[in-house]
């Protein structure tokens, strides 16, 4: 059971890319190596996860300064990662530690889909960034005051566009100095993961809506139809007693 908060711990920078990696920690496919990463590496050991831009990756190899991941076909066809170069830098997060403060919200470390920045506004020390998503079926799962995860940011969204297929947050002048994202230009690539919230109500939801009888669906549309016959039955119950004590 792996989780982020979406509190960036450190960025780091990228200082290497092989796309076909045929070393032992390589996996004969795409590999990268992230440098000046020693806060995330104080406890890391082979197989641990980190989240690289939110994106969440496994520990093949490490040094004190440096360590190693594979990237697959989905990670690269679903993230941005594969549009980063050496000399990148990239938002860190070690997976959740039992004993730690939680600051963020909870983030799998799972990329539902990217966006593309459409406008970056300054006002006063903030900076407002509007984004695109580039599936548009994820906006329906974000809302204004809710939580989103942008390359491994936890951040509120502020404003939600769902006719002209946008959203936007505000960055604090705290959080610009400590992510990535005011490195960015309109027009690049962020990582979106939702709030896992509204997919799972979603999918329970969704077939007792449509009448589905089969799967959650069907079990909890019972549920309620039980819930219900009973109090009918009940306020039947109730409503002869009364009638019959007026009698």
């Amino acid at each position: 059971f792996k989780m982020f908060t979406g509190i960036v711990e450190h960025m780091g920078v990228v200082v290497e890319i092989q796309q076909l990696d045929s070393s032992a920690t390589g996996g004969d496919g795409w590999s990268m190596k992230i440098g000046d990463a020693e806060p995330v590496l104080v406890d890391c050991r082979l197989g641990d996860s980190i989240s690289i831009n939110g994106t969440c990756l496994t520990v093949t190899d490490f040094g004190t300064e440096w360590f190693k991941v594979g990237l697959a076909p989905e990670t690269l066809r679903r993230t941005n990662l594969g549009d980063l170069k050496v000399g990148s830098k990239v938002n860190l997060e070690r997976a959740l530690a039992a004993n730690v403060r939680f600051g963020g919200h909870f983030v799998q470390g799972h990329v539902d889909t990217t966006g593309e920045i459409i406008s970056i506004t300054p006002e006063v020390n903030s900076l407002w960034i509007k984004i695109s998503p580039s599936d548009s079926k994820y906006l329906r799962y974000i809302i204004p005051k809710g939580y989103i995860c942008l390359d491994g940011t936890s951040l509120t969204v502020c404003e939600v566009n769902d006719a002209e297929n946008w959203f936007n947050i505000m960055l604090v002048a705290y959080t610009q100095s400590h992510v990535i994202m005011p490195l960015k230009r309109v027009g690049d690539k962020v990582n979106i993961e939702v709030d896992m919230l509204g997919k799972y109500v979603e999918k329970i939801v969704e077939p007792m809506l449509l009448g589905e009888t089969n799967g959650v669906g069907g079990y909890l549309d019972k549920l309620v139809t039980n819930y219900l016959e009973k109090t009918i039955s009940k306020k039947n119950y109730e409503s002869n007693v009364i009638k019959k004590e007026e009698s």
